[in-house]
């Protein structure tokens, strides 16, 4: 019996010593010394990660005693748990003569009512052997969340496919060849009589808008240098003296004006020669190398004629090459008749309203006519009669694309979630026909108007390893990116993606955020500078510029920033006043006026 009151005795004494031992612990804890980094702390990728270092005073760490620090953010009436450091004594011998020493890493995802609230920490003393606790009181280590990284402003470009259609002047080569006898530059009533004659009279009696007539006249390999520039150039001559007899036969009168006549001499020259014998059956191959190699050869054009007239074949050449090339070619560049962009209009709306046929106007027309309205109610009409009619990639994914012009200006959430969803449709339909950059661009758009940036990201990177021929939409792409890569906390690439964007205002404002939150102030600031050049009274931009002028302790300079900030945007006075970023000029006069 004396033997357990004993035991009970001594049970209570150490129970006692552990209750002491903890007691003294939660009070040396009052000097322990934490630090964290960054404080305030702030959002970056959808996270708040931050570091805290814990120094623990000497003799605080009790033998076989375990003191941990617990962790959690505390906003309004919620709290986040977040982690905590564990300080075990038997990790810890020296620990009565040196600081037990930890640093740990932590993050937790951020909601948007947390922007106001304190990091808090909470020690808790413990004795492993009996399960006994003793806490310290719960203490601020950091106050509240910068959110600038939040500030990145959406850009919702939209990539057209290309309609196909040319709206500009294009010009058609007709094309027809006079022939003469042997040494002669008159055009014969023969040829006029042809079925070249008769086509080209034809042709000059329609009375085609034409920019020029060019004329080639030609020579055989024979007769001196004199002889062979009178016959080139008189051909030509001749072939523009029965050009413009049949204009006036047409009473072409003012039309003819228009008409640039251009007239080429080829003398001595081997290349029509050499093209004809290649393709000349009535020789062997050897003969044919025979010939070749005379022209090829040095001497004179005279000279290569006469070694030509000695070759045993030369009649054949003469019979059936020669007269060939005795011509006078003609290229006639005619106006293509196009519909005019008033009449396109019209007949594309005609057929949206079911008032035309859909084949009133080609696919490239129908597509080309909706770049002529403005109006987005027009656009999506047109639009939609031509995936009825073509039922092309391309139609889809401009109807996709004006659906979510159509989102983007919606008043509200519900316009806007309806007027995605359509676009989600039509733009799946044109995934399906074809893979392009403007079917992934406008699908990354999609998802980062429904808040799925993790998709989104997916898209435009599949659309930035497409490529595009065309600037502008290779511009977009990188806008776009350059939202998406702020957002990850990617901020270099974003800076990468930025510099090849849009050059309009909300792209060099993200470009300045990416480099504020990468530290580079002096280059945001100048980005921010660039948006407000693009935007009238951006005040965003200058709120910014503000940021990244305290960041670089260029006091002076963000209370400029901020006036410039609050007159175009009065409500980013109450915003600066609980901003963080500003703490530390809080009471700076200059700055305290920007506000006022």
């Amino acid at each position: 019996m004396r033997k357990l009151v004993f035991a009970v005795v001594l049970f209570g004494v150490l129970a006692l010593s552990s209750c002491n031992s903890l007691k003294q612990m939660v009070k040396l804890a009052e000097q322990q010394e934490l630090t964290v980094v960054p404080s305030p702390l702030e959002v970056h990728g959808g996270k708040v990660a931050f570091d805290m270092s814990a120094n623990l005073p000497v003799k605080m760490l009790k033998p076989g005693k375990v003191y941990t620090i617990n962790t959690f953010y505390q906003y309004g009436d919620s709290r986040t748990e977040v982690g905590s450091i564990e300080f075990n004594a038997d990790d810890y011998p020296n620990a009565n003569d040196t600081e037990p020493r930890v640093t740990e890493s932590f993050s937790f995802d951020y909601t948007p009512d947390m922007k106001s609230g304190d990091l808090m920490i909470q020690g808790v003393a413990k004795d492993p052997r009996n399960g006994k606790t003793a806490n310290t009181a719960e203490m601020k280590v950091a106050e509240g969340i910068i959110t600038t990284s939040l500030l990145v402003e959406d850009v919702y470009f939209t990539a057209y496919a290309d309609h196909g259609y040319n709206n500009q002047e294009e010009l058609i080569p007709t094309n027809v060849a006079f022939f003469f006898t042997q040494g002669s530059p008159s055009l014969r009533s023969s040829e006029i009589r042809s079925d070249r004659g008769e086509n080209l009279t034809a042709f000059i009696a329609e009375k085609n808008v034409t920019r020029s007539v060019t004329i080639t006249g030609t020579h055989s390999p024979e007769g001196s240098e004199r002889v062979n520039a009178d016959l080139s150039v008189n051909r030509a001559k001749a072939i523009e003296t029965f050009y413009r007899r049949q204009m006036r036969k047409y009473d072409y009168k003012g039309l003819a004006d228009s008409i640039d006549f251009v007239l080429k001499d080829v003398v001595e020259d081997w290349s029509g020669f050499k093209a004809a014998i290649r393709d000349y059956d009535a020789i062997t191959e050897a003969q044919k190398k025979e010939a070749l190699d005379i022209v090829n050869g040095t001497g004179s054009f005279e000279e290569k004629e006469d070694d030509l007239q000695r070759l045993s074949f030369y009649k054949k050449l003469f019979n059936d090459i020669y007269p060939d090339l005795r011509n006078a070619k003609t290229e006639i560049l005619t106006v293509k008749e196009k519909k005019t962009d008033a009449e396109i209009s019209i007949l594309a709306k005609q057929i949206a309203n079911g008032e035309a046929p859909a084949d009133t106007l080609s696919d490239e027309e129908l597509m080309y006519a909706a770049t002529l309205t403005p109006s987005l109610e027009e656009k999506k009409a047109i639009y939609e009669a031509a995936t009825k009619e073509a039922d092309t990639w391309n139609s889809h994914n401009n109807l996709g694309a004006v659906y979510l012009d159509m989102a983007a200006a919606a008043d509200d959430q519900a316009t806007m979630n309806s007027q995605v969803e359509a676009a989600v449709a039509q733009l799946e339909i044109a995934a399906k026909q074809k893979e392009t950059v403007e079917v992934h661009n406008n699908l990354a758009v999609a998802n980062l108007m429904q808040g799925n940036d993790e998709k989104a990201m997916e898209h435009i990177s599949k659309a930035a390893s497409m490529g595009s021929s065309d600037a502008n939409t290779t511009q977009g792409v990188n806008s776009v990116k350059a939202v998406l890569e702020i957002k990850n906390a990617d901020y270099q690439a974003a800076i990468s993606s930025a510099n090849a964007g849009s050059d309009v205002a909300e792209n060099h404002f993200n470009k300045g955020l990416a480099l504020l939150l990468n530290k580079d102030y002096a280059n945001a600031i100048t980005a921010f500078e660039q948006a407000a050049e693009k935007k009238e009274d951006y005040a965003l931009a200058n709120y910014c510029a503000a940021i990244a002028a305290v960041r670089n302790d260029k006091v002076a300079d963000a209370a400029e920033y901020m006036l410039k900030a609050v007159k175009a945007d009065p409500s980013l006075k109450q915003m600066a006043v609980n901003d963080l970023e500003f703490t530390n000029v809080s009471s700076n006069p200059a700055f305290q006026a920007a506000l006022k």
